[in-house]
């Protein structure tokens, strides 16, 4: 059975999670000011509540984000510490797909617009489908105004996942709304089809995704938008 650790930073709700052959436990911490105090006795917790020591681990798994870029450079840091200290890969997960995998669990529906408040009048958002038991990335992480992303949402997908600070704000939409924050649990859920595909990585790769340094979207992403 693999053993992951996951961490999730990404938001005010912080979590750390174990999948181990005993089931998957998850502790929970709130208030990004807490999350570089709180994380490594929480993991700590976890592990010793398993019985199981952090090189017993075939690798770590976290939310590269997007998100708060101080939550998202905490769990790098800590990723890349416990990783390089115990020699195991590292699984960066895209925050927003722990999103719409949350989403998954509980809904019939397959298509799936996932978005979490940026500031500044502005969301990140991706657009997910599950089909044939497997994700598809139908549109890769952005940044983007709102309005424009609930006009993509209107036409391309069946559910809006949304975070904290967003769903109260949308007053009309045919699109199912549901609120999900990204979180270890399904962190660690997503990292392990990652890692039985081989697909772990290095320690020094523990980057966060910081979609604000992005200036321009890809011919894909034009494509799929300008049919709004």
């Amino acid at each position: 059975m693999t053993i992951l650790l996951a961490i999730e930073t990404s938001t005010e709700m912080a979590s750390v999670a174990l999948l181990s052959k005993n089931g998957l436990i998850c502790r929970e911490l709130s208030g990004v000011q807490t999350h570089s105090q709180g994380v490594l006795p929480a993991i700590q917790a976890l592990l010793r509540e398993a019985g199981i020591g952090l090189k017993q681990c075939d690798a770590i798994a976290f939310g590269c984000g997007p998100g708060a870029f101080t939550g998202v450079r905490t769990a790098c840091g800590i990723v890349q510490g416990l990783a390089f200290g115990a020699e195991l890969p590292i699984l960066p997960i895209v925050s927003l797909h722990a999103m719409a995998e949350a989403a998954r669990a509980t809904q019939t529906e397959t298509d799936f617009v996932c978005m979490l408040d940026a500031r500044m009048g502005e969301v990140y958002w991706a657009h997910y489908r599950f089909l044939n038991q497997s994700w598809q990335q139908i549109t890769g992480p952005a940044l983007s105004t709102f309005a424009l992303v609930l006009a993509y949402a209107n036409l391309h997908a069946e559910v809006l996942v949304v975070g904290n600070g967003i769903a109260q704000t949308i007053e009309f939409t045919k699109n199912k709304i549901i609120s999900k924050m990204p979180h270890a649990e399904q962190i660690a859920r997503l990292a392990l089809l990652d890692y039985s595909m081989g697909q772990g990585l290095v320690a020094e790769m523990a980057q966060p995704l910081y979609l604000r340094n992005k200036i321009a979207l890809t011919t894909a992403e034009r494509m799929q938008l300008k049919n709004l």
